[in-house]
C-alpha cells in the first residue's frame, strides 16, 4: 500500500511538475541591442547568381502566417517592414512563375537618432517581434505580429508620455516595370485615403491582379492621407498620437485548383475575383475585433501549436544578444541554451509559414524581398520541399503538413497528364489506355503556378521521396480518414506510376530507366543510368507503403498483387568495394561516378527518411556509414541537414550533435536563418528534424527514446515529441540514461518501448495501476494502451 501511495504521489507531483514546466516554458527569444543595419544597396551582393542583401538575409526578423511573411527591421529613424504573399507570383529567369517581394512600408520621419536602451526581439513563444528604446525621456515600445486566424498582420507603436508618435507611413511597390515582350511587367499604384492605404496592380506573365491595404488606427493626435497629383503614392502622416495600430492585409486572386497547373499563364486566374473584395472584408473585420482582441486570439492560437514541445537541455536564459551568442558559439564558446533555440525556432519558422489554407513554405519559406526569389522560391522535390515537412510529424505539428497535401490534390491532373507523357516517351509498352491507371509523377522543379516531370539531373524516384511523406501523415497520427482520403490515393497514384518506370534486366531484377540520382554529374554533364539507388530505394519505400496502407483499409486489386511480385525485384541496396553504399550500380569503388562530396547524399535517403535501411540490415547500416564519412561536411546548409539526419538514424549521438553544431557555427547568419546560400529554410527545418530524431525513433516498429543522444547533452528532458502510432512522448535523462519515459496514447493500440533494460521500467496508468507488460526482451517491451490514457514509466 505505501509503494502504491508513493506511486501516486510521485505521479501526481510529475503532473504537476510538467503542468508547472508547460506554463512556466522556458522563453526562447531572438534579440539585438542594435536595430538591423540599413547599409542599402551597397549591401547588395552576387551569391550563386542571385541577390545577397546583407541587412535582409542576416538581421531582419521575421513574422507570419502562412498566407504573408513580414521582415521587420526595428529601425529608429526609418522603420521598413518588408512584406512577402506567397501566391504572389512574377516570372523569372526560367521562365516560368516564381514568388517575389509583394511591398515595403516604411515608417518615416521617426528619427529617435541614437535612443537608450535600445532592444528588439522575436520571442518565439507567442510569435511576437517587439522593439523598445528610450529617446529624450520618453519610453517608445512597438508591437508586430502576423495572426492566423483574422489573416491580418498587426503592428503597435506607442509611448508611454502622451502625444509622443508621429511618423509618415509611405508604402512602396517595388520592381514596377510597363508591360514588356519578356512579360516580366508589373503595374502598381498606391493610394491613399482617409485612414485607408491601399495598393493595387497586376503582374503581367499571369494577369494576376494584387491588392494589399493598411489601416492606421491612431488614438489621439492627428491624421492626414496624402496623395501626389497623379492620385499616386499615397501616404498618411500621423502626429502627435498617443498610439497607432496598423492593420496589413494583402491578396491576389490566385486560387489553388487544377486549372492553376494546367492553363497557359495568361489563363490560369481568368474569371477569378479581384482580390479587393477579400482584403476589404478582412480589414473590417480586423478592425472591428480591435488590438486587443487580435492579440490575444493570435498568441493562443500560436501557442495552441507552439508549446506542445519543450526541450530542457539547460536552465539558463543567456543574457546577451542572440548575434553575439551565435559568434561565441562559433568561436567555440558553446552553448545548450543555443541548441534549444535553434530547435524551437525550426519549430516557429514550420508554424510561420505553413498553415491550413496557404500555400506550404517555399524554398526561403514565406519571406523574400527579391524582384524574384533565389531559384524561384519553388517547391524542389529532390529533397528541399520534404526537408521542410521531416520536423512537423515528430515535434507535433502534423496539420502544418495540410497545405502540401492541399497543395498537391489541386496538381494531380497536371501529374497525371505529366506520368502519361513520361510513360510514354520513356517505357510505352507500359503505357495504360485508362489515364487514371498511370498514376501521377512529380519532377525536380516545382512552385505555386507550375510543375515539371522527372527527368535530367533527378529521376522517378522524386515521386516516393515525396509520398513518403504522405505514409508518414498516417503514421505519425493513425487518423483512418487522413489515410482514406489522403495519405493511400496520393501513395496509390504514386506507386501505378512508378511501377511503369521499371524494366526488367537479363538478371530478373526490375530497374527504373532512365535513371538518375539528384543533380549528380560526372564528366561535366548529367550522369544518367539505371536502377540508381535513390530511385530504387525510393521505389520501394513507395511500394512498400502503399502495401501497408493496402492491409489496413482491406483494399485488393490485381495491381496490388503486382506490386507484392514487383517490390521484391528491385535491388535497391548495394555495397561496393569501399564498403559503400553505391550510388549507381555500376560503381566499384566509392567515388568512381560522380562528385565524391556532393552536397546530395540521396542514394542514403533509404535510411533517411526512408526505412529500408535499418537496424535489422546492419550490413548496410555499416556500408552507410562509410558512405557518410566518405561524403564529408562540405556542403551546402540543407546538405548538412541531411546529414545530420543520417548520422541521427545510424544512431551515432555525437556524430549526429557535430553536424548540428556545424550548422550553428557555419551556416547560421546573425537571424538564425539558414544560408545554402543566399538563404534556404530547409536547412532550418531540416536540423530541427534532426534534434527531434536524435531524442526519439519509431521507424523501426518500436519507440526508441534517446537512440542518439551526444555526450553533450548529459541531463535534460523533453516533453510533447511524438511518435509512429501517433504516441506523445516525454522523457527525463541523468548523465545520459533515462529514468523516466511518460507515453500519452492519442490514437489507443499497442506500445512497443526499445531501450537499454527496458524490462526493468515498471509501467503504471493515471490511476496508479500497473500495466501488464510483455517482454519481448530485455531491452524492448510491449503493452496494451488506450486512446486518451496516458502511461508512466519509472526504473525500479
Amino acid at each position: 500500500m505505501k509503494t502504491r501511495l508513493s506511486f501516486v504521489f510521485m505521479m501526481f507531483y510529475c503532473l504537476f511538475i510538467l503542468q508547472y514546466a508547460s506554463a512556466q516554458q522556458k522563453e526562447y527569444s531572438l534579440w539585438y541591442s542594435e536595430p538591423a543595419p540599413n547599409e542599402g544597396a551597397e549591401n547588395i551582393v552576387k551569391s550563386r547568381g542571385f541577390p545577397y542583401d546583407k541587412d535582409w538575409e542576416r538581421w531582419s526578423l521575421p513574422i507570419g502566417n502562412g498566407y504573408m511573411g513580414a521582415c521587420i527591421f526595428g529601425r529608429t529613424d526609418t522603420e521598413r517592414i518588408q512584406l512577402t504573399e506567397k501566391t504572389f507570383g512574377v516570372k523569372g529567369p526560367y521562365k516560368k512563375g516564381g514568388i517575389g517581394n509583394f511591398a515595403e512600408l516604411y515608417m518615416e520621419d521617426i528619427q529617435h537618432d541614437q535612443p537608450l536602451n535600445y532592444q528588439r526581439s522575436l520571442r518565439l513563444n507567442d510569435a511576437i517581434s517587439t522593439v523598445s528604446y528610450q529617446y529624450e525621456g520618453v519610453n517608445y515600445t512597438r508591437e508586430y505580429f502576423a495572426n492566423y486566424p483574422a489573416n491580418v498582420i498587426v503592428v503597435k507603436l506607442k509611448a508611454d508620455q502622451p502625444g509622443k508618435i508621429s511618423f509618415t507611413l509611405r508604402p512602396v511597390l517595388p520592381y514596377l516595370h510597363e508591360y514588356n515582350d519578356d512579360g516580366t511587367g508589373r503595374t502598381g499604384k498606391v493610394s491613399a485615403q482617409g485612414d485607408l492605404i491601399t495598393l493595387t496592380g497586376e503582374i503581367q506573365f499571369f494577369r494576376l491582379p494584387y491588392e494589399a491595404q493598411v489601416k492606421v488606427i491612431p488614438s489621439g493626435g492627428h491624421l492626414t492621407a496624402v496623395n501626389d497629383e497623379s492620385g499616386n503614392n499615397g501616404t498618411i502622416r500621423i502626429q502627435q498620437a498617443d498610439s497607432v495600430v496598423l492593420l496589413i492585409n494583402a491578396q491576389t486572386a490566385y486560387q489553388l485548383k487544377s486549372s492553376v497547373f494546367t492553363a497557359s499563364p495568361e489563363n490560369k486566374f481568368t474569371g477569378n475575383e479581384h482580390p479587393h473584395r477579400a482584403v476589404s472584408q478582412c480589414i473590417q473585420k480586423a478592425a472591428d475585433k480591435g488590438y486587443e482582441a487580435l492579440r490575444k486570439e493570435h498568441i493562443a492560437d500560436h501557442q495552441s501549436l507552439f508549446n506542445r514541445v519543450n526541450l530542457r537541455l539547460c536552465n539558463e536564459t543567456p543574457g546577451i544578444p542572440t548575434d553575439s551568442l551565435l559568434h561565441d558559439y562559433q568561436r567555440g564558446k558553446e552553448s545548450l541554451y543555443m541548441d534549444e533555440l535553434l530547435f524551437q525556432y525550426g519549430r516557429y519558422l514550420l508554424i510561420a509559414s505553413s498553415r491550413k489554407g496557404s500555400l506550404p513554405p517555399h524554398l526561403q519559406g514565406a519571406w523574400s524581398q527579391y524582384e524574384y526569389a533565389p531559384w524561384s522560391g519553388g517547391y524542389w522535390h529532390n529533397i528541399n520541399i520534404q526537408m521542410n515537412y521531416w520536423a512537423a510529424f515528430n515535434t507535433n505539428l502534423a496539420e502544418v503538413f495540410i497545405p502540401y497535401v492541399e497543395y498537391n490534390e489541386a496538381f494531380r491532373q497536371s501529374a497525371n497528364e505529366k506520368a502519361i507523357g513520361y510513360i510514354r516517351k520513356n517505357n510505352p509498352d507500359a503505357l495504360s489506355a485508362i489515364p487514371e491507371e498511370n498514376g501521377w509523377t512529380i519532377g525536380t522543379g516545382a512552385n505555386a503556378f507550375s510543375i515539371d516531370s522527372p527527368g535530367g539531373h533527378s529521376g522517378p524516384g522524386t515521386g516516393g521521396f515525396t509520398t513518403k511523406l504522405f505514409w508518414d501523415y498516417y503514421d505519425f497520427t493513425r487518423d483512418e480518414e487522413i489515410l482514406k482520403k489522403h495519405s493511400y490515393p496520393a501513395m496509390l497514384g504514386m506507386a501505378k506510376f512508378l511501377s511503369k518506370t521499371l524494366k526488367p534486366t537479363d538478371e530478373g531484377y526490375l530497374l527504373a530507366d532512365p535513371s538518375s540520382s539528384p543533380e549528380q554529374y560526372h564528366n561535366g554533364t548529367t550522369y544518367q543510368t539505371k536502377g540508381c539507388a535513390f530511385d530504387q530505394g525510393m521505389i520501394w519505400e513507395s511500394f512498400h507503403d502503399v502495401l501497408k496502407a493496402a492491409a489496413i483499409l482491406k483494399e485488393q486489386s490485381p495491381f496490388l498483387q503486382s506490386l507484392k511480385e514487383q517490390i521484391g525485384k528491385l535491388d535497391a541496396i548495394q555495397i561496393g568495394e569501399s564498403g559503400q553504399i553505391k550510388e549507381y550500380r555500376e560503381e566499384k569503388k566509392y567515388s568512381d561516378i560522380g562528385d565524391p562530396r556532393h552536397r546530395h547524399i540521396s542514394h542514403l535517403c533509404a535510411l533517411y527518411p526512408g526505412t529500408l535501411i535499418n537496424a535489422e540490415t546492419p550490413e548496410w547500416l555499416k556500408a552507410a556509414t562509410v558512405t557518410l564519412n566518405n561524403r564529408g561536411d562540405k556542403s551546402t546548409g540543407w546538405g548538412v541537414a541531411h546529414r545530420l539526419n543520417l548520422w541521427a538514424r545510424v544512431k551515432d549521438g555525437d556524430r549526429a550533435y557535430s553536424r548540428y553544431q556545424l550548422l550553428l557555427k557555419k551556416y547560421m547568419l546573425e537571424n538564425l536563418w539558414n544560408m545554402h546560400p543566399p538563404f534556404q529554410i530547409d536547412g532550418n527545418l531540416g536540423g530541427t528534424a534532426g534534434v527531434a530524431e536524435m531524442l526519439i525513433q519509431s521507424h523501426e516498429g518500436y519507440i526508441n527514446p534517446l537512440p542518439a543522444l551526444p555526450s553533450a547533452w548529459r541531463d535534460g528532458n523533453y516533453e510533447g515529441l511524438v511518435a509512429r502510432g501517433n504516441f506523445v512522448v516525454s522523457v527525463f535523462w541523468k548523465q545520459g540514461f533515462m529514468n523516466q519515459m511518460n507515453v500519452l496514447s492519442r490514437a489507443g493500440g499497442d506500445c512497443v518501448i526499445q531501450y537499454n533494460d527496458i524490462a526493468r521500467f515498471i509501467v503504471k496508468d493515471a490511476k496508479g495501476k500497473k500495466v501488464k507488460t510483455i517482454k519481448e526482451d530485455k531491452n524492448r517491451i510491449r503493452f496494451a494502451t488506450q486512446k486518451g490514457n496516458t502511461y508512466y514509466l519509472n526504473y525500479k
